[in-house]
Parts: structure tokens; sequence; C-alpha cells
């Protein structure tokens, strides 16, 4: 008895992907051996789309670098140079994977940057 029902495209034992019909009369699950006729798969129609994010025309390549250095989590954290509360961060892995990611942090009122080891 199967405990998974629905999509054909996935085993009704375990969930996982089915493979993409061959030239065989049956499908076999690669995980658990469920095996599936491919004549039920007869009609399927299979479907899929690539969305793109719309370019914004308004806007200079200068000011959308500007804004992308604003954008991530807010943290209350006090900046060296202005002296106020809230900086955006990031962090990126820029040194071997056995040691820390380095955070980078960028004032939301001045847009001041700092880094910070970890």
């Amino acid at each position: 008895m199967s405990c998974f029902s629905g999509d054909l495209n996935f085993c009704r034992d375990c969930g996982n992907i089915l493979p993409v019909p061959g030239r065989e009369n049956t499908i076999t699950c690669p995980r658990c051996s469920f095996k599936i006729p491919v004549r039920e798969f007869t009609g399927q129609v299979i479907k899929s789309s690539v969305v793109f994010n719309p370019l914004d025309q308004s806007s200079s390549t200068a000011d959308r670098e500007e804004d992308a250095e604003l954008k991530g989590p807010v943290i209350d954290r006090r900046c060296s140079r202005c002296n106020r509360e809230g900086m955006v961060y990031h962090t990126r892995q820029m040194r071997s994977a056995d040691e820390g990611q380095t955070v980078f942090f960028t004032c939301i009122h001045c847009r001041f940057q700092e880094k910070e080891d970890s």
C-alpha cells in the first residue's frame, strides 16, 4: 500500500522524484525500487517556465549599486563614524572553509562601511 499520492512524478512508496520515462515498459524508483508502468504517464504534459526579474529602466546603474549596499537586515550596532544606531550587514566566506566568515556592516545613515572577521 502506498503512503504517498498525487503527482505521478514522485514515487508512491518513498516520495522520491522518479526518473524520466525511457524505452522500458516500467519506471523504477532509484531509491526504493518501486515500479510503475509507463502507460500511466500517457497523456501527461510537462510544463516549465522561467521568470526573469524586470529591468528597472528608471534608475541608473550607480543608483542601483548605492541601494544594493543598504539591503539586508538592520541591526542595533553603533556606527563608528556618525555614532548613530542602525547598520545593515551581509556575510561572505572570504577565507578557507574551516575559518569563520567575514561580516560586512554598512551604516544606514552615513553609509560608512566596516568589516569584522568572525
